[in-house]
């Protein structure tokens, strides 16, 4: 998996209800023809990242297909999830 195009926005909480920082990563992957996760249209990775305390860490992902816009049931494995998390704590820092 290669991460090849990313934005980040933080999430604002004006309730002050949340505590600690929200991010939101829109991260477009390419990842190999013989993946499961392959789609010819290519597909894209929205990650909510959570900084509280010490080291900021993921809230939930959502892996979605580019060409019609539709979400994918799979989850990723543990070194894609840390790879992604890498990632963006360097983005947030």
């Amino acid at each position: 998996m290669e991460i090849t195009q990313f934005s980040m926005e933080e999430i604002l909480d004006p309730t002050n209800i949340i505590e600690g920082k929200r991010y939101e990563f829109i991260l477009d992957v390419e990842v190999d023809e013989e993946d499961e996760l392959y789609h010819e249209a290519g597909i894209e990775l929205r990650v909510l990242i959570g900084e509280k305390g010490e080291e900021p860490f993921i809230l939930n992902y959502f892996i979605m297909e580019k060409g019609e816009g539709e979400y994918l049931d799979f989850a990723l494995e543990d070194d894609e999830l840390a790879e992604i998390l890498a990632f963006c704590k360097a983005e947030i820092a």
